[in-house]
């Protein structure tokens, strides 16, 4: 079976990023991954794209950043269509969860890497 395209936004070049340690397990699980940051550079080989990149068939867009960094990108995010958006902890966001879940996309508060060590992202 294909793997998901993914879209991690605030994505880190810092090991010690939660964001980071993420980004590393979805490449070493081969999802297709774009991720996206304030700081450009690349993470094994796959690059942090400073910008809102345009990348078609997005199953899922897992978020690092807070709510208000997120409302300059509610057009991005929802103009990608995604299947669904995952809200780390302090990515919280009641409105875009709203105006996503309005919109037919799945919308949750969880965390990405829990999910992955448990199978069920």
């Amino acid at each position: 079976m294909e793997q998901q395209k993914v879209l991690l936004i605030g994505a880190s070049l810092n090991p010690e990023r939660e964001s980071f340690a993420v980004l590393r397990i979805l490449i070493a699980r081969k999802y297709p991954v774009t991720a996206t940051g304030l700081k450009e550079g690349s993470v094994d080989d796959v690059p942090i794209i400073n910008g809102n990149p345009a990348i078609e068939n997005v199953h899922t867009i897992t978020l690092y950043i807070n709510a208000k960094n997120q409302a300059p990108l509610y057009d991005y995010i929802l103009g990608l269509s995604p299947k669904r958006i995952i809200f780390n902890p302090g990515a919280e966001n009641p409105e875009l969860m709203e105006i996503a879940n309005n919109k037919g996309i799945e919308a949750i508060e969880a965390c990405t890497h829990v999910m992955l060590s448990q199978g069920i992202f």
